[in-house]
């Protein structure tokens, strides 16, 4: 088994068709491969060797997909590394991981501090250049094309990706060959992937919802990626009409950016499947796409630590608001604070089974543990799931807040909020407060054009939710802080209250 062999599979039996669209410029199944050999049998004279880490310190690029692969086909281990991450947090990865080699740009070179990476025996420019550092191209003409993928076993590891996990600072999500290929393969399937499909990936290639739901998705089917270096609405628009993209994936904040901007249905009529994860869609807006463009956008739920697909809604029935049921061979429980599984309805901690679970935290044996207690995955999310088994997202255990011993779930008071029509973006979250240990506060973005007061917004909450849950103040930002992924960051915004 070998994650790689997706691309050596329809480079053989499909070696014209096309892998990859980038900046008006395809690359087929055939040259992917073959270069992706070359690359391998280089690292392997460079000393990489099964089980070695390298890292992936890119934006989206097509260098990206070759050097994975090329990892992946030596059987060492592919590091990814956040393309907007700066010296300090670049430093902690690379070190943590014990990287070998780093796959970089002149642009991202800067931020590698080799003299405090020991590790470190080679540096490889993908795009740019520096005296002394040699490019890509030079390692590409190094190696044979002839290299094949090794053979795995199921249980080695493949890839490590960096999240917060369920508790404390940044950790290496350990996944094997085995958790990517069969969630791969159960993404092909649920979302009805085919080879003659051309998937829109403007998502970053670091974040797990586009390296393995998307690019290896991608490839599993045989299919098109086409590929942006970062979501910029009026080029990828054009470029969906141009090249005739049939799926689109995206994070709830870019569909109300669509929304709110009143693209019409003509710019995206080649588009067949629209698809959101990574946060959850607020169920307003989910309505409000159907009703405008006459698709529905199809759900799913996971993380890191699970490869990350686990829920999906839905092949079958869709219900709005619902993250859906788990996907082929995955379990979901929804369990008390003593990992008791509560009764339909209630809401508890979502906890995960299944082949796409990560192998544990690198390094981190107690973390593992934690994370994995009873052989279930411990999301930190909570929700609650009802009796046909689908499963809603009330919030992030962390985002919760505690007004005087009542709990309050952002998610439920954002989605207030988006009924409000001068709403354009809504981010809820606690701050500090003497007497009641927290109080409810909201950043809000307004639709251009629209006025609303704080006093009229507060006042719509309370129409429609007890009034301890109301937000207490309302600010208006012109934007919200977030993560490259376009997840909404509310550390950043509770860090601030409380400051």
């Amino acid at each position: 088994m070998n994650v790689a062999q997706h691309v050596e599979r329809t480079a053989r039996h499909h070696p014209e068709r096309t892998a990859i669209v980038f900046e008006g410029k395809r690359v087929s199944y055939a040259v992917l491969n073959r270069c992706a050999s070359a690359l391998a049998d280089s690292l392997r004279r460079h000393g990489v060797h099964r089980g070695d880490r390298v890292a992936l310190y890119l934006p989206n690029i097509p260098a990206f997909a070759l050097a994975y692969l090329a990892i992946q086909k030596t059987g060492a281990i592919a590091v990814s590394i956040n393309a907007i991450f700066k010296s300090e947090e670049v430093r902690h990865i690379v070190n943590d991981s014990r990287s070998k080699v780093v796959f970089t740009t002149a642009e991202l070179l800067p931020n590698l501090p080799r003299l405090e990476c020991p590790s470190v025996e080679h540096t490889v420019l993908c795009e740019g250049a520096e005296p002394d550092e040699l490019p890509l191209d030079d390692w590409l003409a190094a190696g044979s094309p002839r290299f094949k993928a090794e053979n795995m076993r199921p249980d080695e590891p493949a890839a490590l990706l960096y999240s917060s996990g369920t508790t404390g600072s940044p950790k290496g999500v350990t996944l094997t060959h085995e958790n990517i290929v069969s969630n791969t393969r159960t993404t092909v399937k649920h979302c009805g992937f085919r080879h003659q499909d051309r998937l829109a990936c403007f998502l970053p290639l670091f974040h797990v919802f586009g390296q393995n739901f998307i690019m290896n998705g991608c490839f599993e089917a045989g299919a098109t990626l086409v590929l942006w270096r970062r979501f910029v609405q009026d080029a990828v628009l054009e470029d969906i009409r141009h090249h005739r993209v049939t799926m689109f994936f995206a994070v709830p904040t870019i569909y109300i950016a669509l929304l709110n901007s009143g693209v019409s249905r003509e710019k995206l009529t080649s588009v067949r499947y629209y698809f959101s994860a990574a946060a959850t869609m607020p169920e307003e807006i989910s309505r409000r796409w159907a009703d405008t463009y006459g698709q529905r956008v199809y759900e799913g739920y996971g993380l890191t630590e699970c490869s990350p697909f686990a829920a999906y809604n839905h092949v079958s029935e869709h219900r709005f608001g619902s993250v859906g049921t788990a996907v082929e061979n995955f379990e979901i429980r929804i369990l008390d604070e003593n990992d008791v599984e509560v009764p339909r309805g209630q809401w508890g901690e979502i906890a995960i089974r299944g082949p796409g679970v990560m192998k544990g935290y690198w390094g981190k044996h107690e973390d593992t543990v934690r994370a994995l207690r009873g052989g279930w995955l411990h999301s930190g999310d909570i929700g609650r799931m009802d009796a046909d088994g689908y499963v809603y997202i009330v919030d992030r255990l962390k985002d919760m807040v505690n007004v005087s011993g009542f709990k309050v779930w952002p998610a439920e008071v954002e989605n207030v909020l988006y009924r409000h029509p001068a709403v354009q973006e809504a981010a809820v979250y606690g701050a500090p407060d003497p007497l009641k240990g927290e109080k409810v506060r909201a950043a809000i973005v307004l639709r251009q054009g629209r006025k609303a007061s704080a006093e009229e917004l507060i006042g719509h909450c309370r129409d429609y939710l007890a009034v301890y849950k109301a937000p207490e103040r309302i600010d208006f930002v012109e934007e919200l802080p977030k993560s490259a992924t376009g997840k909404v960051l509310k550390r950043v915004l509770r860090d601030a209250a409380a400051a």
